[in-house]
């Protein structure tokens, strides 16, 4: 028998918001190593891209998969939090309820 767990909506969107700090903290990661650690950008870009369209559906997971590469890829970036601004914008500016 298969019984499903109902999980709040209030815990899954600070389930949420707590994957993307934690996945804009593995981001800024490249930062401790100067030079060295932005060639780790090449392998974080594309997840991070392909993380951004998972968490978030629709077109804020879509551009902001795309954001999410770009901001990776360029070199000295990896200060800006992409995926806690996702998170941002969805619950505080559009004040979306969670799914």
């Amino acid at each position: 028998m298969n019984k499903s767990v109902a999980i709040p909506k209030t815990h899954s969107k600070m389930r949420l918001l707590a994957l993307s700090i934690i996945f804009d903290a593995i981001g800024m990661l490249s930062l401790t190593i100067p030079f060295l650690g932005e060639f780790s950008d090449v392998i974080w870009a594309p997840f991070a891209g392909f993380l951004m369209t998972r968490m978030y559906k629709g077109t804020l997971g879509k551009v902001g998969g795309i954001l999410a590469f770009v901001e990776e890829v360029l070199p000295f970036s990896d200060f800006v939090p992409t995926f806690t601004l996702a998170w941002l914008y969805k619950y505080v500016i559009k004040k979306e309820n969670a799914q």
